[in-house]
């Protein structure tokens, strides 16, 4: 009998209360959402905000999102798999179907033939979706990474992949960077400009410090956000 799916790994984070709002980046992730390219690669170590800024992006962003929060213990490739068609079925219940029904018989047949009849039923969607593989970081497994590459390598127009990660995955991203098919955000762009670093800290968090003291900040923690 499959383990039960936990539901909370689905959820979407709600965009939170006082945020810095972060046009430029928006506009980044959607110019590259309208160009079409597979995967948005957000990696930096913690404390950018790259859950926020995903977030805060999907909410206005027009498209269906599924959403799956990763852990340790999807490492497993039958795991992993099977949350990733959970998460599918939040946005169509019934994509994955076929898929999810030969990964849980007593001799599933190889990763690959399960993620060609995944793939095979994505591409009957009939919206334009993004899904989102937060916390990344916490793979370890090459069977994992192998079927992601898989899938990205042969991912249906209708879907766009974002993985938010404290470091890069193993995946072919610079294959994807020369055709043009990757659009990347990392802890250079994340860090706070000094305008995002004044309302961070005297509407976000209530100070009320000149401009030399968050000058002096902004300095000294480089923009990192949880420095500030």
């Amino acid at each position: 009998m499959p383990a039960p799916i936990l539901a909370t790994k689905l959820y979407i984070p709600p965009p939170r209360l006082k945020v810095v709002l972060r046009p430029r980046l928006v506009v980044r992730l959607i110019e590259g959402l309208a160009a079409g390219r597979k995967l948005t690669l957000i990696s930096a170590s913690a404390g950018f905000g790259k859950t926020t800024l995903v977030s805060e992006w999907i909410a206005g962003c027009g498209r269906p999102v599924a959403w799956l929060s990763l852990d340790e213990e999807d490492n497993d490739p039958t795991r992993f798999l099977m949350y990733f068609i959970a998460a599918l079925q939040t946005i169509a219940a019934n994509i994955g179907a076929e898929a999810l029904n030969v990964l849980q018989s007593p001799q599933p047949p190889s990763t690959e033939s399960i993620l060609t009849a995944l793939l095979n039923e994505i591409t009957t969607a009939p919206d334009h979706f993004i899904f989102v593989l937060d916390d990344y970081h916490t793979i370890d497994s090459k069977p994992v990474d192998d079927a992601l590459t898989f899938l990205l390598e042969h991912q249906p127009s209708q879907m766009h992949l974002v993985i938010a990660t404290r470091e890069d995955p193993h995946l072919p991203l610079a294959r994807l960077r020369v055709r043009g098919q990757l659009t990347e955000l990392r802890a250079a762009d994340l860090r706070f400009t000094p305008a995002e670093a004044a309302e961070f800290l005297n509407q976000g968090m209530g100070l009320n410090l000149t401009a030399e003291d968050i000058a002096a900040l902004d300095k000294r923690t480089e923009g990192w956000i949880a420095g500030l």
